[in-house]
């Protein structure tokens, strides 16, 4: 079992204590993307509650996250295909 660590990030000016496997530096460096996708958000949409700002962070996170991995499963299926033409021209001068 992984050994969880307690770190203490600060979200909307408000600290909070989160238990995480992951290294304390990386739970920090999500925690400050979260504050910032709020407060980009908090910007363009003025006064919200702030569990209505956290909501809309998350969804543009789950957003941004979910397009990514198109763009890599694009990226993987185009790297796959000049390999195989590689591989068919290899073979071909071979004969």
């Amino acid at each position: 079992m992984t050994e969880k660590t307690s770190v203490t990030v600060r979200i909307l000016g408000e600290e909070h204590t989160i238990r995480a496997a992951a290294e304390p530096a990386y739970t920090k460096t999500c925690a400050r993307m979260v504050d910032e996708r709020i407060q980009e958000i908090r910007s363009k949409a003025g006064l919200l509650e702030n569990h209505r700002l956290a909501i809309l962070a998350a969804l543009s996170l789950a957003d941004e996250l979910l397009q990514a991995r198109d763009e890599l499963g694009k990226l993987e299926r185009d790297v796959t295909t000049h390999a195989d033409e590689l591989l068919s021209r290899i073979e071909a001068t071979g004969d």
